[in-house]
C-alpha cells in the first residue's frame, strides 16, 4: 500500500498508519464507513455522503471524529495530497480502542480512518459492454441501512458472484431481490424504472437518491417496490449503480440475456444525465 492516508487527525504515509489490535473496529466490526467519488480533484455529492454517515453514525451511538467542516476539508487534502484527478475517497470510523467487551465502553475516542485512490470512473469500458451478475442468498444482519463495515455478508455473497466468473451478485431474500453486494439494483420494463423502496432491508444508496431525483426532473417513470429474480429475468433491461461506477448496465442474469443484452436506452439515458450533473458540480465544461 503506497500514498498518504489519514489517521485520527494525522497525515502518514500509508506503510506508517497503525491502529491497535484493541481497536473495537477490528474485533468487532463495531464501526461504519463511506466512499465517495472523486472527478477533476472535486469530491461529488458532500451533502447526501455527509447526511449519510450521520444517519449511520447515529444509529450506532458513534460520534463525529470531527466537525462537518473539519471532515470535508480532510477529504479535500487528501484528493490533493494523492493527486486524485478521478477516482474516491474511503473513510470509516469505529468506535476505538478498549479492553474487549461486547458492551459499548464508555469515555473513549474514537478511530478515525481515510484514504483515497484512484480509479477511471467517467470513462469506465463497463458502460458499453455491460456487467453479469447472478443471484446469491443474503445473509446479511437486518440493519442494513447502517453502512457498517461488518461486511462479511457482502464478501461471502461476491466471492460466490466471482467463482461464477460475474461481476455482482444480486441478493435474494423472502423470495425478492434486496440489493447487489456492493451496488443498488434496478429493473426497467416498458420504460418504467423499478427499484426496492428504503427499508432496514437495503442502504440508502446515494447514487439510488440522485438517479430517482433526476428520473423525476426528466420525467421518467420510476416505481419503489419489490421485485423477484423472475421479473428481472423478464426485464427489458437492468442496471447497477454505487459510488465509483455510477450506473452500469447489466447485460445477463444467472446467464440469461436480458433484453438484447445490451445496454438499453433507459440505462443509457440515466448514465448520461448523471455524468452531466456530476461534471457540472467538478466544474468540467460540457
Amino acid at each position: 500500500m503506497d500514498g498518504i492516508v489519514f489517521l485520527n487527525g494525522e497525515y502518514l504515509k500509508a506503510d506508517e498508519a497503525k491502529v491497535s489490535i484493541f481497536d473495537r473496529g477490528y474485533m468487532f466490526g463495531d464501526g461504519v464507513y463511506e466512499v465517495v467519488p472523486v472527478v477533476n480533484y472535486t469530491v461529488l455529492d458532500r451533502e447526501p455522503f455527509l447526511e449519510r454517515f450521520g444517519n449511520s453514525l447515529r444509529e450506532l451511538d458513534l460520534k463525529w471524529p470531527m466537525s462537518k467542516n473539519e471532515f470535508l476539508k480532510m477529504i479535500d487534502e487528501l484528493v490533493k495530497k494523492n493527486d486524485i484527478k478521478e477516482g474516491g475517497v474511503y473513510m470509516q470510523v469505529t468506535r476505538g480502542v478498549a479492553p474487549r467487551d461486547f458492551a459499548y465502553p464508555k469515555n473513549i475516542s474514537t478511530t478515525c480512518t481515510a484514504f483515497a485512490f484512484k480509479k477511471e470512473v467517467i470513462n469506465n469500458p463497463y458502460a458499453t459492454s455491460g456487467v453479469k451478475v447472478v443471484t446469491v442468498e443474503d445473509i446479511r444482519w437486518k440493519r442494513r441501512d447502517v453502512k457498517s463495515i461488518a461486511l462479511l455478508g457482502q464478501c461471502i455473497a461476491k466471492e460466490e458472484a466471482k467463482k461464477k466468473g460475474v461481476y455482482e451478485g444480486w441478493m435474494i431474500e423472502d423470495g425478492f431481490i434486496t440489493e447487489g453486494t456492493s451496488s443498488s439494483a434496478y429493473i426497467v420494463k416498458d420504460n418504467i424504472i423499478i427499484t426496492r423502496p428504503l427499508s432496514n432491508a437495503i442502504l440508502p444508496g446515494i447514487r439510488r437518491k440522485l438517479l430517482i431525483k433526476l428520473a423525476n426532473e426528466h420525467d421518467i417513470k420510476i416505481q419503489e417496490r419489490l421485485f423477484t429474480a423472475q421479473e428481472a429475468l423478464n426485464a427489458d433491461e437492468a442496471f447497477l449503480s454505487s459510488a465509483t461506477t455510477f450506473v452500469l448496465p447489466i447485460v445477463e442474469i444467472d446467464g440469461q440475456k436480458i433484453g438484447d443484452g445490451k445496454p438499453g436506452p433507459v440505462f443509457n439515458k440515466m448514465r448520461k444525465m448523471y455524468i452531466e450533473s456530476a461534471l457540472k458540480i467538478a466544474g468540467v465544461s460540457l
